[in-house]
């Protein structure tokens, strides 16, 4: 793996001269922009300036501050089309149009987390929103060009590490601070640019965070669970174990904070970049380090130790694991390069290249012992040719390559070691005429995942052997868009994509700890093929800016995890399984100037989305973890250097529910907040106190694996700071 890593990078490297990457445009402090606003500006690769396959938001400034919470999921829950799996405050990953995991990419400018967050749902993504300088939420079909993974979307974050410009008064400095109540939270990020000449930029940046156990606003089990534990307490009070009903009774009744969901986290990281009038190389490397608490699902008593004797008792009243709390231990070390060629030719524009190359560790704890190490070192690099813009035709052709070794070493490795490598050649093009406008995109990926020793199937007897699949999958996108006014454009994009499986997906097979969950998966699934059709409209008319998207997938052997009903080793069985389905939905975003008198300002904001997606065949039935109906509203008004802002969330029940899932119910949400700037309207330094779930409400996300025993934080008072100059 790591010869295959020296030489994709080797080839990166080779590809493109010693200077590259021209600087970007200055971020505003507006999130959620749309396609039409002149303020917008995507630095991630490919989508930058070609829009019509790609929807997109972006979250910086303000709104940044006001909303970073320890894990990338939890940050962006306020944009259009937008979940997040809520395992835990120490892992959340970004959920997108219902999908995530291994259909949903998170990117740091523009390459992969290079960690194993898509892998499980436990796993925490190795990115500190801290440090972010700004998030952009990718959607749609041309989001294809990160990978087949990306079907769902991507979520790229921009921090600066590699420096893209030389600072205008030879330094620049950045610091966040934040407190929230509900969970003692205190954090602080800072990150420093210094020139060195008028070319040379270096770069220091560090975060640190610690949260204790989540305060909630009610019950930490869901009705159900509740409803069970009471059930066991009755039963055992009348059998005379008294003790026992006790426990079940405490565990119903507990409520106020969810026990085992501290955090902390420290970053470090360094860069150091040449830019001049041809372009620009940096490089960068970067240390992530963070230490969290996997909540306990009731019943989830689990006796391990490669023993599996189905005869003894099952403890179903029995709390915590044999040896304590389960804690997860999680440490990457990275290294990043990236460059550009301003080649300023009559065919081609600039050169880019892109790579990365991760050391990723992290250990399961079942109390001090060690349960489970994984361990995964992986390569990512891209190199991309852009085409100057010749009579309305401009594009970008390039080449990703990917490798992964990973490794599981424990009682509980649920996935065998495994090498996985990816290859892709992909090409995005667009074409003006008048107000017609055409955009197409293809990729041509080759996969390949092997083991060494896997058990196929549910036979604890069964000898492992030695499994290698390929798969080489062609995938494309064609989209018409038609301008109606300068700043309104309509549009249709259709797709085609297909994604060979993961290892998780063809490997696993074992209990899981983390996830207290016995994981089986199947290694003779085939390639995951989709349609997709979607029609939006997206722009800026008066005050009012918005875009608005209706789209459907249809999906051949689609894969997914669900629970079984069974029990294997203790733990509730899930398994992955290949069937037809059907996703569609909507979503959109409107921002409307309400009131403008003398130095007063009153904005409006509403976000709404909703997700239908159901199997066709296997069974029928709806696909596992959708997020329901979600309706957002606020009001923002400034006054001189103060601004305040309130919203309503409200997300509905959630009653399509797959087999052996349980349905969610309703929730509202009310939030407000307070900012100043000290410094005047027009500077980055910000100070924001807000409320958030005011009235202390009992909220679970329906895409959580955890929903029914860890519930969303109860009152949050936060108060967060930033200063820029």
């Amino acid at each position: 793996m790591k010869v295959n890593a020296i030489l994709l990078a080797g080839t990166a490297i080779l590809s493109v001269p010693a200077y590259a990457q021209s600087s970007n445009q200055p971020a505003t402090n507006r999130s959620a922009h749309v396609d039409s606003d002149p303020e917008i500006v995507i630095t991630a690769p490919f989508v930058r300036d070609l829009n019509l396959l790609a929807g997109k938001s972006v979250i910086t400034g303000d709104d940044l501050v006001r909303d970073i919470r320890p894990q990338i999921g939890e940050t962006l829950t306020g944009q259009p089309g937008v979940s997040a799996t809520s395992f835990g405050p120490g892992a959340s990953r970004p959920v997108l149009r219902g999908f995530q995991g291994e259909r949903v990419r998170v990117l740091t400018d523009g390459l992969g987390s290079l960690d194993v967050s898509n892998t499980s749902t436990d796993h925490g993504v190795t990115i500190d929103p801290l440090t972010a300088e700004r998030i952009e939420v990718l959607r749609g079909p041309a989001v294809l060009l990160f990978g087949s993974q990306a079907i769902g979307g991507a979520v790229n974050v921009i921090d600066r590490r590699i420096p893209r410009a030389v600072p205008e008064k030879g330094y620049h400095v950045d610091a966040i601070g934040t407190y929230g109540s509900a969970a003692d939270e205190l954090s602080g990020g800072a990150g420093f640019d210094l020139a060195l000449s008028n070319q040379i930029v270096a770069h220091v940046d560090g975060s640190y965070r610690k949260t204790d156990d989540l305060r909630i606003g009610g019950y930490q089990l869901a009705p159900g669970l509740r409803r069970e534990q009471l059930a066991i307490a009755a039963e055992e009070a009348e059998e005379g174990h008294a003790e026992e009903a006790a426990e079940a009774t405490e565990r119903a009744n507990r409520r106020g904070r969810v026990p085992n969901s501290g955090t902390e986290t420290y970053t470090l990281g360094a860069g150091l970049a040449v830019i001049n009038d041809g372009g620009s190389l940096g490089f960068s490397v970067g240390y992530y380090d963070s230490k969290y608490g996997v909540p306990e699902r009731p019943g989830s008593g689990h006796h391990h130790g490669g023993e599996h004797d189905h005869d003894h008792d099952h403890d179903h009243e029995g709390e915590g694991h044999e040896h304590g709390d389960v804690t997860i231990a999680m440490k990457q070390f990275r290294a990043d390069m990236r460059g550009e060629v301003n080649v300023n030719g009559g065919f081609l524009d600039k050169i880019r290249v892109r790579a990365g190359f991760a050391d990723y560790e992290h250990t399961e704890f079942e109390g001090a012992e060690v349960g489970t190490v994984f361990t995964s070192e992986a390569f990512e690099g891209r190199l991309e040719l852009v085409q100057a813009d010749r009579n309305g035709w401009r594009g970008v052709t390039g080449f990703q390559g990917f490798t992964r070794g990973f490794s599981a070493v424990g009682e509980e490795a649920f996935v065998p070691p495994n090498v996985t490598d990816q290859y892709g050649l992909f090409t995005l093009q667009e074409i003006n005429r008048d107000n017609w406008e055409v955009e197409f995109a293809g990729r041509y990926e080759h996969a390949a995942v092997r083991a060494g020793a896997v058990r196929v199937g549910l036979d604890e007897d069964a000898a492992p052997v030695a499994i290698s699949r390929t798969f080489d999958s062609l995938s494309g996108a064609l989209g018409f868009a038609y301008v109606l006014a300068p700043e309104v454009k309509i549009g249709i994009n259709g797709s085609r994509a297909v994604r060979a499986p993961s290892a998780e997906e063809l490997f696993s097979n074992g209990p899981h700890i983390a996830t207290q969950a016995y994981e089986v998966g199947n290694p003779n699934f085939k390639t995951e093929k989709s349609w997709g059709l979607e029609l939006y409209a997206r722009g800026r008319t008066g005050p009012v800016n918005f875009q608005v998207s209706g789209y459907a997938t249809w999906f051949d052997d689609y894969i997914y995890e669900n629970a079984t009903g069974l029990e294997r080793d203790e733990l509730p069985l899930f398994q992955y399984f290949q069937a037809g389905a059907r996703y569609y939905g909507v979503e959109a975003e409107v921002t409307a100037g309400l009131v403008r008198t003398g130095a007063f300002e009153l904005d409006g904001r509403l976000v709404a989305d909703y997700v239908n997606a159901k199997l066709t065949n296997g069974g029928g039935g709806a696909v596992p973890r959708i997020p329901p109906l979600r309706v957002l509203g606020g009001l923002t008004a400034r006054m001189g250097d103060f601004g305040g802002r309130v919203e309503v969330e409200h997300v509905t029940a959630q009653n399509r529910i797959a087999a052996f899932e349980t349905r969610t119910d309703n929730f509202t949400l009310v939030n407000a907040g307070l900012s100043f700037k000290p410094f005047g309207r027009d500077s980055e330094t910000t100070l924001i106190v807000s409320a958030n779930n005011i009235f202390d409400v009992d909220a679970r996300r329906h895409a959580s694996f955890t929903k029914d025993y860890v519930p969303l934080a109860g009152r949050d008072i936060r108060v967060a700071a930033r200063i820029s100059f």
